[in-house]
């Protein structure tokens, strides 16, 4: 199986959100090192992969289906 490895900007161009919100929202949040990213030979450029981020999107979503959103940020499951 061949992984694909996205800089931040080519991240953003696929799930069509702004750069800044991955790096500020999504990374340690969402998306967690070791899994969805990697810091090659341990510097600071960061990779994400592509396989497990397109996987857990769609987990996430059958997940929080029913569910509804509070203004505080939580979700109550209906």
């Amino acid at each position: 199986m061949t992984i694909q490895y996205l800089t931040t900007q080519e991240l953003a161009d696929r799930i069509k959100y702004d750069t800044r919100t991955i790096r500020e929202r999504l990374k340690d949040n969402v998306l967690i090192e070791g899994i969805h990213y990697i810091r090659p030979f341990g510097g600071r450029k960061i990779l994400y992969l592509w396989e497990p981020i397109e996987r857990d999107m769609g987990l996430h979503s059958e997940r929080d289906a029913f569910a509804i959103p509070m203004a505080n940020g939580g979700v109550i499951n209906g």
